[in-house]
């Protein structure tokens, strides 16, 4: 048997183990018995900080993974690379707290207090990154950005505010501040941006970053839609702006809007902990673990308590056998919720995760917690958090594991092949997981490492 190539202090030398590398024993590596197979060894300082870095992957053309080499090859590399299929290491200078992935590009930001502290990449030309001025002129914006490039905020006290969220809709992007509101840029055609439409407004190339007003207290999430948006209040109510045409804004209408107005329906009185979007159907989770829909409902999303394809106001969506909802989470066609217990329920249409013979269901299916790592040695394995792309889903676990499934759209579940995954797959990524951002076709995972 062969054994690391280790050098020891002078105590702690063990007969017949080579040395050259350097190590130390573990305080809590004593043998338990007589008969230990050796030495445990800590290859860490037990006063090591984690790293906190960030890792992308998926499809790199719109710039979106903001490695720009796999775009425009440098000298080192003969060939574009397409496709990501496992996670890469994206470098930042700062610790990144927030990710969140559009139809094409991607936001990035930290909690620092300096004045540089949100980037954007990937395709920007509805100025969903913010004026990306180009090297050749002040008055022109990049249409792409192949690096996390800043994004400046009007800010106020710009040294004193942190950003707390963000999030990225089809063409329209939010930015939640802890002390100066809500921010958003990109495409407002329908709204979204919660400013007054301007008809045949020119995007591309655009300095808008607006300051959205009109909430009774402080927003403490926001979500994007594919072309509406949500806000979510510390008071627990709901408010919503954009298209409507689905009822996914949720205001009893199907028209569009442009302010930001709170959401009724079987919400009203109801305190809201935690809202979810991303194509056209909404959700909220209220904080007695209830579970409220709206919006499109093409694909069962919303069939608990409506055979139409549309709901234009929150119902409450009575869901048998699943305990209490603690977040929820759905993207184009499907819906994922997570219960006290840390239990995965799916429904909707799609790839759902309980493999190819399930692809349609109006009511919650549970997925084996087995198939996220439960078993006799981890008895106690439970999801903490659910995350939907357009077509795919994400799973993190209190192991800081990361479980992907879905439609694997160029390459984005990073799970090193393209075939679509029927079940939870464990993602490879070297640290713990934090946080994971899912876009059409890339994924963002925010990850700590003692290495």
């Amino acid at each position: 048997m062969a054994f690391p190539c280790v050098r020891l202090c002078s105590r702690h030398r063990i007969t017949g183990l080579q040395v050259c590398g350097y190590a130390t024993l573990s305080k809590a590596s004593k043998p338990r018995e007589e008969s230990s197979a050796g030495p445990i060894f800590q290859y860490v300082g037990q006063n090591k900080k984690p790293n906190h870095k960030v890792f992308v992957w998926g499809f790199s053309f719109t710039g979106a993974l903001g490695i720009p080499s796999f775009v425009v090859p440098d000298s080192g590399r003969k060939k574009p690379r397409k496709y990501q299929l496992t996670p890469y290491r994206l470098e930042t200078a700062e610790q990144i707290s927030s990710a969140a992935c559009g139809y094409g590009f991607s936001l990035i930001a930290s909690s620092t207090k300096d004045v540089t502290k949100l980037w954007g990449m990937g395709l920007n030309k509805d100025a969903q990154l913010g004026f990306q001025r180009t090297q050749d002129s002040r008055h022109q914006s990049y249409d792409y950005v192949l690096e996390p490039s800043p994004v400046a905020l009007p800010l106020v006290e710009p040294l004193q505010t942190r950003v707390v969220q963000v999030a990225c809709g089809r063409a329209h992007s939010l930015v939640l501040t802890d002390q100066e509101g809500v921010f958003s840029m990109g495409n407002n055609s329908y709204g979204q941006c919660g400013r007054r439409i301007v008809e045949d407004e020119v995007y591309s190339g655009s300095h808008v970053i607006h300051k959205i007003e009109g909430f009774s207290s402080r927003v403490i999430q926001v979500a994007c839609g594919q072309d509406h948006s949500l806000f979510l209040t510390e008071t627990g109510k709901v408010y919503a702006c954009g298209w409507g045409a689905d009822g996914q804004t949720g205001l009893g209408h199907h028209k569009v809007s442009s302010s930001p107005v709170e959401v009724g329906g079987d919400l009203t009185g109801v305190e809201v902990q935690q809202i979810s979007t991303y194509g056209d159907c909404s959700l909220a989770v209220s904080t007695d673990g209830q579970l409220y829909g709206w919006g499109n409902s093409e694909y069962l999303q919303l069939a608990s308590v409506t055979d139409t394809t549309q709901i234009n106001s929150p119902r409450h969506l009575p869901l048998k056998g699943c305990g209490k909802v603690v977040q929820a989470a759905c993207g184009g066609t499907q819906v994922a919720i997570i219960n006290d217990k840390g239990e995965v329920f799916v429904w909707g249409f799609g790839i759902l995760g309980k493999g190819p013979k399930l692809s349609e269901s109006s009511t919650p299916e549970m997925i084996p917690s087995t198939l996220f790592g439960k078993s006799e040695f981890n008895p106690s394995v439970a999801v903490t958090k659910i995350r939907c792309g357009l077509n795919h889903f994400a799973a993190v676990t209190d192991r800081d594991e990361l479980f992907v499934w879905g439609k694997n759209v160029r390459g984005c579940l990073g799970i090193g092949k393209r075939d679509d995954q029927y079940f939870p797959w464990r993602v490879t990524v070297p640290g713990q997981v934090v946080d994971v951002a899912c876009g059409v076709d890339h994924m963002v995972a925010l990850v700590k490492s003692l290495l």
